[in-house]
């Protein structure tokens, strides 16, 4: 690991969290090992999951910030609050992870490296999966990818739903600041795409995912009905903007061959 990296007061990690009970304190715990600062935002949680970081408070009272909100707004909407004031304070890129622990501590000094080494660029998880994971979401995630690819002219999205990413905050606050979208489930995708149509540079990093089974205490917020309407509906919009944008992207990418 590089000393640039090691001593970089420029990256944040933010963990937004939305009724991920005891796993939350465990991602914390791994996450805090790794990197600092770490910040938490307690998306409207009503299961007291965020309690549970007492002790990790009192054990890094200058390092572990925890934002709570009083209802659910969306995992988009609470990175929002996140880099708005991450950005007042200073700092300049955030890592983004999920709180249900499937995303592995151990890679995220491998993101902010390579952040750090490529600040212009957003840094993408691309997920290695092992049996834990239910083919349903795997093929279906697909359908996303091959959308986003088309409506980003192949700018280099290996995969468009993963949560563990690394982006510029002032390219990200400017991209969710010109949609009202983008707020719940439909953050990921909707992101990488609009940063790709800003022309951020894209460096995937392969990471492995794992699936934790409701009787090892595994959450999931994701509803097969509601969250695929969801993706549905965000792709039929952003490929109205694509072709909106196609003449564009056609000379961009030309002027780059």
């Amino acid at each position: 690991m590089n000393d640039k990296c090691e001593l970089s007061t420029s990256h944040l990690l933010l963990i937004p969290s939305y009724n991920t009970g005891a796993l939350l304190k465990k991602t914390v715990t791994e996450a805090l090992q790794q990197w600092l600062p770490v910040w938490v935002i307690i998306d409207g949680s009503d299961d007291g999951s965020e309690d549970l970081l007492l002790a990790l408070q009192a054990q890094y009272p200058d390092t572990l910030q925890v934002i709570k909100y009083s209802e659910n707004k969306g995992k988009g909407a609470a990175i929002l609050t996140g880099i708005t004031q991450a950005q007042k304070q200073g700092f300049s890129h955030v890592l983004t992870m999920d709180a249900d622990y499937q995303h592995p501590a151990s890679f995220i000094k491998k993101f902010m490296c390579n952040s750090v080494d490529n600040p212009e660029a957003m840094i993408l998880g691309e997920p290695v999966f092992d049996d834990s994971a239910p083919m349903i979401r795997v093929k279906g995630r697909q359908i996303s990818n091959w959308w986003a690819n088309l409506e980003t002219l192949g700018w280099g999205i290996h995969d468009s739903l993963f949560g563990m990413r690394i982006y510029p905050i002032n390219d990200l606050i400017a991209v969710m600041h010109s949609t009202r979208w983008a707020r719940r489930f439909d953050f990921e995708p909707e992101i990488a795409v609009r940063m790709a149509w800003r022309k951020v540079p894209v460096i995937n990093i392969a990471t492995p995912v794992r699936y934790i089974s409701k009787q090892e205490g595994g959450v999931s917020q994701f509803k097969y009905g509601r969250d695929n309407v969801l993706l549905t509906g965000m792709h039929i919009r952003l490929f109205s903007g694509f072709l909106l944008r196609l003449p564009k992207l056609l000379l961009c990418n030309k002027g780059g061959e």
